[in-house]
């Protein structure tokens, strides 16, 4: 088993491949660790396969896949979490704005340390303030609240993970900016996080733009609902469902009898339809019985599902 192995998807980065790679060589070279670095090509078409090949011939240590299309960086990262054989797992970006010089050290908080993921912290970040910095603070803290975990940096790319945590998650769609919330929900709480240097892009140019943060608020609300009830849709629809039904009952039975109390003592009143708020009741009435219904149909789906009752066992004696 190598000591390490490490994770690049990477998207049209030819020219900053073979800088990287060499500079990950010599990493490994001064700390004496057995490094195996693997780069999934994500579809490029600048020619960053060619170069890839051209850099495996001079290397055993380094290995490649190559997707037919752009998949995403989730999808990389888990075909890269599949092949990789490492005690330690890094995850970093391809475009030389993460410094390989940190390994070290981080392998030494995973395996001394024993923390399960360690997290890179740009304290000093080297992007456009307006379009990357602040949007990024408001993610942050926005998935510092919902997740729970304490991390000020949660999407940043270099991230070094025990090999058991990889083992145990999922990736997909674009929950790589998640995979600590992920981890965490299937048992591996510790976690940490550790400021890193943070270099200016020098080849190219960023493959995000601000729409990621929208996505990203999206994906996290998406994700804290599965982690949450995913197991137990009951409880969301049919709590939801109760309140819905229970208030358009109330409101019912307040307006028939504000009627009845008027029409008893000879008081002008409304007709009961002619009032708005009877078909508010109405319709809650009716949505809470969808709700309800909605409920037992994923209960349905969720006891034929295949992982229902999958668990992360710690150890065993």
């Amino acid at each position: 088993m190598k000591d390490i192995s490490v994770i690049i998807p990477a998207y049209n980065e030819r020219e900053s491949l073979p800088e990287l790679t060499a500079w990950i060589d010599r990493v490994a070279e001064s700390c004496s660790l057995s490094i195996e670095t693997i780069i999934v090509d994500d579809g490029s078409n600048d020619g960053s396969w060619d170069t890839i090949k051209n850099l495996a011939k001079s290397s055993d240590h380094l290995h490649a896949i190559r997707f037919r299309r752009n998949y995403g960086k989730s999808a990389a990262l888990y075909c890269g979490f599949a092949a990789a054989e490492g005690e330690v797992i890094f995850t970093m970006d391809a475009d030389l704005q993460d410094s390989p010089d940190e390994i070290p050290e981080m392998y030494r908080m995973v395996r001394d340390e024993g923390w399960d993921i360690v997290s890179g912290w740009k304290q000093n970040r080297q992007d456009n303030k307006l379009t990357k910095n602040l949007p990024s603070k408001l993610y942050n803290w926005t998935a510092r609240h919902i997740t729970g975990i304490r991390l000020h940096d949660m999407n940043c790319g270099l991230k070094a993970y025990r090999k058991e945590v990889v083992e145990n998650i999922e990736v997909y769609g674009e929950m790589h900016r998640y995979i600590p919330y992920l981890a965490k929900n299937a048992g591996f709480d510790r976690i940490t996080e550790k400021p890193v240097h943070h270099m200016k892009r020098k080849f190219g140019k960023s493959k995000f733009g601000v729409e990621r943060f929208i996505n990203g608020f999206l994906d996290l609300i998406s994700l804290w609902f599965l982690s949450t009830f995913g197991k137990k849709p009951m409880h969301f629809f049919g709590y939801t469902g109760i309140f819905m039904f229970l208030a358009g009952f109330i409101m019912t039975i307040w307006i028939i009898a504000a009627k009845l109390t008027l029409q008893s003592s000879g008081k002008a009143y409304r007709a009961v339809t002619d009032q708005p708020v009877f078909y508010l009741a109405l319709l809650a009435v009716v949505l809470g019985v969808m709700l309800f219904l909605a409920g037992f149909i994923c209960e349905m789906i969720s006891r034929n599902s295949d992982s229902r009752n999958h668990y992360n066992v710690r150890e065993r004696i």
